[in-house]
């Protein structure tokens, strides 16, 4: 599915989800069609300037599956920030950002995640404060490793948690911006 209402293309699109979104509802921060997990939804249209272009960066993290095992000094290299390709910018050096090995993945994802062992692979935890289009993926093709599973699990304290795939769930705007950090959303 693409993270969006309409399409040229012959897509799953969010309206095939079966619920009814209200008039004006846009996504905040896409997913591209390969990737999975937390997506926001609004009607407010401030909401992505007040979250992605604002003077306070946000923090959004990912559980991410790559080829092979990766080793301690190529997931420093990620933390410090490697060079990237951007497309129609040229070579970008990402910021800084939190990157975690795990030994497995999360046991709240674990019912969502497949498992084989006899493919080597390792499970990654990043938290970035940017978002370059395919950031993560470019990141992890930077070190030598190709990006198998991307899933966004939060944005702020607005976690993906146990949410099924497909499923949706609405908030009260008080708490929504409470939780993605945004303290001046009345005043805009």
């Amino acid at each position: 599915m693409v993270s969006q209402f309409v399409s040229v293309e012959k897509v799953r699109l969010l309206g095939d989800l079966g619920f009814n979104f209200p008039e004006g509802t846009h996504t905040i921060g896409r997913l591209d069609s390969l990737s999975e997990g937390l997506l926001l939804l609004t009607t407010n249209k401030r909401v992505t300037k007040l979250l992605f272009e604002g003077t306070i960066p946000h923090k959004r993290t990912y559980l991410v599956r790559v080829t092979n095992k990766i080793t301690a000094d190529k997931v420093q290299q990620m933390r410090n920030g490697v060079t990237i390709s951007v497309r129609g910018r040229g070579h970008y050096v990402t910021a800084p950002c939190e990157v975690t090995l795990l030994d497995a993945p999360p046991d709240v994802m674990a019912h969502q995640l497949e498992q084989n062992p006899y493919i080597p692979h390792s499970w990654l935890q990043m938290s970035l404060y940017e978002g370059k289009r395919h950031q993560i993926r470019n990141m992890v093709a930077a070190v030598g490793h190709e990006c198998r599973r991307l899933i966004r699990i939060s944005i702020e304290d607005m976690t993906l948690g146990n949410l099924p795939p497909g499923a949706v769930q609405e908030m009260d705007e008080e708490c929504f911006f409470r939780l993605l950090h945004i303290d001046d959303w009345r005043a805009q």
